[in-house]
């Protein structure tokens, strides 16, 4: 079960999320985010995550940002993965020099099943630099008419379990310490995402919460 902590904007909470087992870490470069990252603090964070010797899996969050500046700051800010959170096309994210996972926001299940067939189910590997891992890239989140993920908004769970059944997805959507172990043992998906659920504000990490939620949605998959 691959959990990600997401919406980190600090060394301390990115350190307490790995210690406590998180396999991936998020960070938001979408300027209308409360949780947004200037490159240079992410970079900051990422050479602290280095120099104290620990390993993770480093995701940027981005919504219809420009192929260039995703490789700009993945690049720089040494990460493994571009989340899509906004509009992006299948050509668009196949078009990208790293690896990446398309956040989809279904309406109703024929979204996303649609958004599946689109976008390539297949695994990827982590890239060198990164743990050995296989990671889904398909996020389903829940739908928000305005918000581009991190809304809180709990995510239909049937259609979820429906995309489940077919492919790894990784679950996001109103997830907290409270609910994690029943959407996992309702969808089954390969992983699950966590930015509200888990912080005492915007951007700044409980870490009982994370510590928690990790147990809860670890215990149900084991």
């Amino acid at each position: 079960m691959l959990v990600k902590i997401c919406g980190l904007t600090s060394l301390s909470d990115a350190l307490a999320a790995i210690d406590l087992g998180a396999d991936m870490l998020g960070f938001n470069f979408y300027p209308g985010s409360k949780r947004f990252l200037q490159l240079e603090e992410c970079a900051a964070i990422q050479n602290g995550i280095i120099r104290s010797g620990r390993r993770t899996i480093a995701v940027g969050v981005f919504v219809n940002a420009s192929r260039r500046d995703i490789e700009t700051i993945c690049t720089t800010c040494d990460l493994g993965y571009a989340q899509l959170s906004g509009d992006e096309t299948p050509d668009f994210a196949r078009s990208l020099p790293v690896p990446w996972i398309k956040a989809i926001r279904p309406r109703e299940p024929t979204d996303a099943s649609a958004a599946a067939r689109q976008f390539s189910p297949r695994r990827q590997a982590a890239g060198p630099s990164q743990p050995a891992a296989s990671i889904p890239r398909l996020l389903v989140d829940a739908y928000h008419p305005i918000e581009y993920g991190g809304s809180g908004t709990t995510g239909d769970w049937k259609s979820a379990r429906a995309l489940a059944r077919k492919l790894p997805i990784l679950l996001a959507g109103g997830l907290d310490p409270a609910n994690v172990a029943a959407a996992v043992e309702q969808v089954r998906p390969a992983g699950v995402d966590v930015a509200t659920g888990v912080e005492a504000s915007p951007g700044v990490k409980d870490h009982e919460k994370m510590r928690q939620f990790i147990r809860s949605a670890r215990s149900v998959a084991e």
